[in-house]
């Protein structure tokens, strides 16, 4: 059996067939550089410097494995810190709610955070 599968709701359904799905996560903040169109607007820059928060999941089906990453939440690195904090949470509510639905399927993950 090939895995063509990219999302983590393909892994639900297969769990929900009956197949022994095993997963693992690792979580990650990247920061990246966003190009912005010149002219968009007078005040923005040409490039903005964001961070994402990145679940990267690692899915098991028999002897095929498959790499799957989600976007929790998004942000630029130059927000006050207390907007940084109310976008970790929101990953993190995110996160839980995706580990709730793999836990319904029968899916095993340890649940980490942000």
């Amino acid at each position: 059996m090939a895995i063509e599968f990219g999302r983590i709701e393909d892994f639900i359904a297969l769990a929900k067939e009956g197949k022994d799905v095993h997963a693992e996560v690792v979580l990650k903040k990247r920061v990246v550089t966003q190009k912005v169109h010149p002219g968009d607007t007078w005040d923005m820059k040409s490039e903005i410097d964001m961070y994402l928060l990145i679940g990267a999941y690692t899915f098991s089906v028999g002897n095929e494995v498959k790499q799957v990453s989600k976007v929790y939440v998004y942000g630029t690195l130059d927000e006050p810190l207390g907007v940084f904090f109310t976008n970790t949470n929101i990953a993190n509510a995110r996160l839980k709610a995706d580990y709730r639905r793999l836990r319904d399927a029968n899916i095993k993950v340890e649940e980490k955070y942000f």
